[in-house]
């Protein structure tokens, strides 16, 4: 399986250069949603306010990266990958290459940002560390939301309707982590943090051992 999981993984990116429109979309409209933030409030000095304004911006980029997951897959690559490989390796190379591409997408958000809008921010490694799990968390949670999706006419509405349920108890957690890394508290919330990873090893595991029933549609 850990040969499948590679080379699907590397399909992924050969399909991510030839398409190079997809993500270049997806990076123009962090730029540009960052710029009209900046455009609107110049420079936020109110900590809350940064700390939204930027998970929200993070979270309809990644919904937008992340929608073409399955999507995007055309029927017949679909059946061509069906007989190739397991349904485990489909859905962990798909988590794996979505992660990588959020990670990406949360660093480059993260730059501009600070660059247009001011860096709050006083403990720099806890959110790095929340902006990572966050990352691993939104990738793993739309891709399996996206598949379910995949199965319906209106696919895009219906991944939109069915992420945003979901991700509200991640991204609580992860609004109230970031507060405390732009805060700067000297003691890091150790609860939230296992909480955190807790929701991710869950995310995972279920769509490891669900997405198999799903495939056989």
């Amino acid at each position: 399986m850990i040969d499948q999981i590679k080379y699907l993984i590397l399909k992924e990116f050969k399909l991510e250069l030839r398409n190079k429109y997809a993500l270049g979309g997806i990076l123009l409209y962090v730029v540009s949603t960052v710029f009209v933030s900046y455009l609107s409030f110049k420079k936020i000095i109110v900590p809350a306010t940064w700390n939204a304004l930027f998970w929200i911006i993070l979270l309809f980029a990644s919904i937008n990266g992340v929608a073409k997951s399955f999507i995007g897959e055309t029927r017949g690559r679909l059946l061509y990958m069906y007989t190739l490989a397991s349904p485990q390796a489909v859905i962990i190379s798909k988590i794996i290459y979505n992660s990588i591409l959020l990670l990406v997408i949360s660093g480059l958000c993260l730059l501009v940002y600070s660059l247009f809008v001011g860096s709050l921010i006083q403990d720099i490694p806890l959110f790095l560390i929340v902006l990572t799990l966050g990352s691993f968390g939104f990738a793993s949670l739309l891709t399996m939301v996206s598949a379910i999706a995949s199965k319906s006419n209106n696919n895009f509405t219906l991944m939109a309707i069915l992420s945003f349920p979901i991700l509200m108890p991640l991204l609580i957690v992860l609004i109230k982590l970031s507060k405390n890394a732009i805060d700067g508290l000297e003691n890091w919330d150790l609860n939230y943090l296992m909480v955190l990873m807790f929701i991710n090893v869950i995310i995972i595991a279920l769509s490891y051992l669900l997405f198999r029933y799903l495939w056989r549609d």
